[in-house]
């Protein structure tokens, strides 16, 4: 529960920053969700900026059990996980698990895997430097050189 209140504290002095003179305060069960377009059952809630343009910040959920491929973003994100246990690596085998409280920074253009874990969808707070995009990215063959 202190992380959780601590990581709360985070989110609530990022987006007063964010706001300007005018302080932003929304409940959670006030948030106004909209599914993904590109991935099914992922939601979002854009607390400021666009996502679809450029810099903005926004609370994300995540279905428990999703598997995210080989992609990468074109743009810096920064994320803290509220609840769930979120992934991400480089590959399946060396992700690493995220729980409550936990801060995931990536820059732009990082391929990793990422997803969050069965038992618990995901919910977590996340500012792109730059538009939204999953760029999905081909695994390589095992034993290909690089550029086969």
């Amino acid at each position: 529960m202190k992380e959780f209140l601590a990581m709360l504290a985070v989110v609530s002095l990022s987006m007063a920053a964010l706001a300007g003179d005018t302080p932003m305060m929304v409940s959670f069960t006030e948030l106004k969700w909209t599914e993904h377009p590109e991935r099914k059952g992922m939601q979002f809630a854009v607390l400021s900026g666009d996502p679809k343009t450029g810099e903005y910040t926004q609370m994300r959920k995540v279905p428990a059990g999703t598997d995210n491929p080989l992609h990468a973003h074109s743009s810096e994100l920064k994320n803290v996980i509220i609840s769930g246990v979120w992934y991400t690596g480089t590959d399946a085998a060396s992700a690493k698990d995220f729980g409550p409280g936990s801060i995931v920074m990536m820059p732009a253009n990082w391929v990793h895997v990422s997803g969050c874990r069965a038992g618990s969808d995901c919910v977590f707070y996340q500012e792109g430097k730059g538009k939204f995009d999953f760029k999905p990215v081909a695994a390589e063959a095992p034993g290909a050189k690089p550029g086969q």
